[in-house]
């Protein structure tokens, strides 16, 4: 491997991966894909908010209050331009992805007018979705009579674009889909789908949480309407998302939740509301949270978000490479690190998952196991559920080779292969 990332000075800014687990195993940290771990830079950022500036936004015009508003709206500024929004008003804070897709899809099924969803009105999604970006559009097709449609998987675990034309189709309205999966690894071509929506008048979401925090992105340059992401996948806090909206759509859209800073005036008949971002963030916000989040995309950029990518592609590869040298693994999705992110997930021959997972920690090596929350994906391979490594900025090929050694031992536990 090449050095893309001085990944030994980079790991010592990560506390927790100087830990030593049970039996004094040092902990080999393979689930990023699930949360990433925190940089001290980001510890600090959210020890000083509390500690010295810790205050509402937005309601109080002593200093603390000032200052906690202005670190706050920093951080919408931080976030705006980091992900090249053409404005920082379009960057709505949420508590997740997962609440920034409901957003989307609830206010679609409130909405009046063009963007109004209803009986004869299609929404397409794919087959690889995290349960995030499926079940929000089940419920708004539900409720409003529309249709429910999906892009298929191929063998490979791409998405099948051969009926494209048909599926989005001059019916759709919506079409939701994920960037990078967090179960296969998967890059989407999302700029070709955008175009074909755009060519019949549909809107397009992304769901980006596993995107963002590895690889350049420009949402203006992608063409979506809506891209959503999450703070804690990207060396941030957790209680954090991000929704990006196109202006003009936004505009459109009614509030989600109803509460304090949301609205503009409020009288017992009826209320107004704010602007946006405001109308779409009611309530007291995650504060520290997207302050953190402001100091995470600080030390993002300060490595550098194409050093990263070709570090998390390099990294992939090695794995994806070292893996056939296990025998009886079967790794679910492309087995290339082409238009692949550093998510791999697999089955061993004769060993469950979960089984897999908990011998793999009593090594000190920290995996997922499970479904993914991508239940629809696993079932199109025919399998329950699957191991899965990811990796990050931090991972090193020897705790790759420590997972690779680790099923070794696994196979050897259970006695298969």
């Amino acid at each position: 491997m090449t050095d893309l990332l001085d990944v030994e000075r980079i790991r010592k800014d990560f506390p927790i991966l100087t830990r030593r687990l049970a039996d004094d195993h040092p902990l080999v940290y393979l689930d990023s894909a699930n949360t990433s771990q925190k940089p001290q830079q980001v510890l600090d950022v959210l020890d000083t908010h509390y500690r010295l500036h810790n205050a509402n936004v937005a309601r109080a015009v002593h200093q603390l209050g000032v200052e906690s508003t202005e670190a706050f709206e920093a951080a919408r500024d931080t976030v705006a331009s980091f992900i090249g929004a053409p404005s920082r008003d379009e960057v709505i804070f949420t508590k997740n992805s997962s609440e920034a897709l409901n957003l989307v899809a609830n206010t679609l099924a409130w909405a009046t007018g063009p963007l109004a969803v209803g009986a004869g009105d299609e929404v397409v999604i794919t087959e690889m979705e995290h349960h995030s970006n499926i079940v929000p559009w089940q419920l708004l097709t539900e409720r409003k009579g529309a249709t429910l449609r999906w892009f298929g998987l191929t063998d490979e675990g791409r998405l099948d674009l051969t009926d494209i034309d048909s599926l989005v189709n001059e019916r759709t309205k919506v079409v939701s889909l994920v960037w990078v999966s967090n179960m296969l690894g998967t890059v989407n071509p999302v700029a070709d789908i955008v175009r074909r929506a755009h060519e019949v008048g549909a809107i397009v979401v992304v769901d980006a949480s596993q995107a963002v925090p590895q690889l350049p992105v420009d949402v203006a340059a992608l063409g979506a309407d809506v891209v959503a992401f999450t703070g804690h996948k990207m060396v941030g806090p957790t209680g954090i998302g991000v929704l990006w909206g196109r202006r003009e759509l936004l505009e459109q859209l009614p509030p989600f939740l109803g509460g304090g800073e949301m609205i503009e005036t409020v009288a017992m008949a009826r209320s107004t509301y704010a602007e946006i971002p405001h109308k779409f963030e009611a309530g007291t916000p995650p504060i520290a949270q997207a302050i953190g989040l402001g100091a995470a995309v600080d030390y993002l950029q300060s490595v550098g978000m194409e050093a990263i990518a070709a570090h998390e592609h390099e990294i992939t590869a090695y794995a994806l490479d070292r893996l056939t040298e296990v025998g009886g693994i079967t790794v679910l999705g492309p087995t290339e690190a082409v238009d692949r992110g550093g998510a791999i997930s697999f089955e061993l021959d004769g060993v469950h998952p979960h089984d897999v997972s908990q011998v793999l920690d009593s090594r000190g090596v920290a995996v997922r196991a499970g479904h993914h929350c991508a239940k629809p994906a696993h079932a199109r391979f025919g399998v329950q559920s699957s191991t899965r490594a990811s990796f990050y900025l931090y991972t090193t090929p020897p705790e790759v080779d420590a997972l690779i050694d680790g099923l070794h031992y696994v196979k050897k536990y259970f006695r298969v292969g």
